[in-house]
């Protein structure tokens, strides 16, 4: 077995743990003191009990996955930096605009209307949307007659039946279609201006919506 000052080089490399560029941890090993490491090794070998060929290899084998994996990691986090650069972009584009995201609850704003389209799995005799304050009470009920199924846009124009406006605000939107089996709650897409977005930790954006606070960016169905 081959030493270095004394002490078997497999122990010594065992102390340590081979470390990717930027790691900051303690008692680890790093290319550099690796390669100096395994020098040193040679230089200080027994001359009547040189190093086995077979380890050698492998220490040889094992600095060169390490360069590999390095060299892959830099371009794997270059390729997402420049994607999750990319997305933030895009999407600081978007403050300002409108966008459709599965919502139950809008926000009747000083344009006095609330739009949004209904999720329809399979026909319908009848889609009735209604209008839901925060008190818990219908202000409109719309009846829509029958549907195909897809999505059917629907707005309302913020007043109630009997044709007074109704005070800004969010309410609830629930969607019903009438089937033979009976009637069922419909999933529904509400229209939100986008006010802001937000760039998480690990990279997520998040846009924050007037009226139903914030959401990520994979939950945007369409850009008005």
């Amino acid at each position: 077995m081959s030493t270095v000052n004394g002490t078997a080089a497999s122990d010594v490399l065992s102390q340590y743990q081979l470390k990717s560029p930027g790691a900051a941890q303690k008692d680890e090993l790093g290319k550099n003191e690796f390669m100096e490491l395994m020098i040193a090794q040679l230089k200080n070998q027994n001359p009547l009990e040189p190093q086995d060929n077979g380890e050698f290899i492998a220490q040889l084998a094992q600095f060169s996955s390490l360069e590999e994996m390095q060299k892959l990691s830099g371009n794997v986090n270059d390729v997402v930096g420049e994607f999750r650069s990319t997305q933030a972009l895009q999407a600081s584009a978007m403050v300002g605009r409108s966008v459709l995201v599965p919502s139950e609850n809008g926000l009747l704003g000083v344009d006095g209307q609330i739009k949004g389209a209904v999720n329809i799995p399979a026909s319908t005799s009848n889609l009735r949307v209604s209008i839901v304050n925060q008190a818990g009470e219908t202000v409109r009920q719309m009846d829509m007659g029958p549907s195909q199924p897809g999505q059917t846009s629907f707005v309302w124009d913020g007043k109630d039946g009997n044709g007074s406006a109704m005070p800004p605000g969010t309410y609830q939107v629930v969607a019903q279609g009438a089937y033979p089996s009976g009637t069922e709650q419909l999933a529904t897409v509400l229209s939100a201006n986008v006010d802001s977005v937000s760039l998480g930790q690990g990279g997520g954006i998040t846009l924050n919506l007037a009226g139903m606070g914030s959401v990520a960016l994979s939950q945007i169905q369409q850009i008005n």
